[in-house]
């Protein structure tokens, strides 16, 4: 089996030694290829050329915005015209995701450990008996996804995170807290929701505030604790959607210590959810911040969400 090693050297939670443990590691049950990123974008270009040289695994050492645009590099591959062969994950390499982040909620979704080196123990054991299973993705616009994408206030307090990292500050929990305040009281229009959301056939559901696209569950993880704003969200669904109409200080509150619950989630007077959909579409007056798996992308007011099935095999 021909693998090559997609490998993010900036990756928080490996060092170069670890690094080298898991080459050895992977070595032993693939022919293995490594490539080093060197910008944003880059494991992109990577994977997309691992896909076209016909290997068989693509694995991926680093955060979930590796994994992103690794899945990003090898949708990219798959051919747009002429037969195609089956499904997409037939097309392409198997994709195995080895965590070297500081959340990974892919690979934890996945049921990966936390851990790189009990990962790739069961990375290893899952090539030897041949276990995967296929996954769906989420698209916006012309952009993957695998476990989530955020439409106003939740991208806004990630673009808070990330100006608090380049400026070296560690991501932990309470960062993501603080973040969340300063955004909530400081920089949040909550009295004049700017959102609409689309879907052929239905009402167009008006004065949304911020909007939570779940590919799976859970949304994100709080150290050890999962964060559902859509707990029936499943890689083997469509998309479901969970937002909010208001940002009232109570309501919200209260809404956001329901997303530590299990099923049914959250719910009220000011809260939206969509369940397993095929597609709908996010307008907004006014320019909006966006993100997808964890990673901000500016502003936009118009976002287009597809979901795209049976599009990846998974080592797991």
């Amino acid at each position: 089996m021909r693998a090559v090693l997609v490998v993010n050297p900036k990756a928080t939670t490996t060092s170069e030694r670890s690094r080298d443990v898991l080459v050895r590691a992977l070595r032993s049950e693939v022919d293995l290829s490594v490539r080093y990123t060197r910008s944003r974008g880059h494991a992109t270009t990577l994977a997309r050329q691992a896909a076209e040289e016909g290997v068989d695994l693509v694995v991926t050492l680093g955060g979930d915005g590796t994994v992103n645009e690794v899945v990003n590099g090898l949708m990219s591959a798959l051919p747009t015209t002429g037969p195609t062969g089956g499904t997409p994950a037939e097309q392409l390499p198997a994709l195995a995701t080895v965590p070297g982040g500081s959340t990974n909620v892919f690979a934890r979704a996945l049921g990966l450990p936390r851990e790189w080196p009990d990962s790739t123990s069961m990375i290893l054991e899952g090539l030897r008996l041949n276990r995967h299973r296929t996954i769906g993705l989420g698209r916006a616009d012309e952009r993957y996804f695998t476990f989530c994408a955020g439409f106003g206030v939740d991208a806004a307090v990630i673009h808070r995170v990330e100006r608090s990292r380049r400026r070296g500050q560690v991501s932990t929990p309470s960062l993501y807290f603080r973040s969340t305040l300063a955004q909530y009281f400081l920089a949040s229009d909550r009295r004049h929701p700017a959102i609409a959301l689309q879907r052929p056939g239905q009402p167009t559901e008006e004065q949304l505030a911020t909007v939570i696209v779940q590919n799976t569950a859970p949304w994100t993880y709080l150290g050890d604790r999962e964060v559902n704003p859509n707990p029936g969200a499943s890689f083997d669904l469509g998309l479901d959607a969970f937002a909010l109409r208001q940002l009232r200080v109570t309501s919200t509150t209260r809404t956001i210590t329901q997303f530590f619950g299990q099923t049914p989630g959250p719910h009220g007077k000011q809260v939206l959810r969509l369940h397993d959909e095929a597609e709908f579409t996010l307008i907004a007056r006014h320019p909006q911040a966006f993100q997808l798996d964890g990673e901000y992308l500016g502003e936009r007011e118009k976002v287009e969400f597809t979901a795209a099935p049976a599009a990846v095999r998974v080592i797991c």
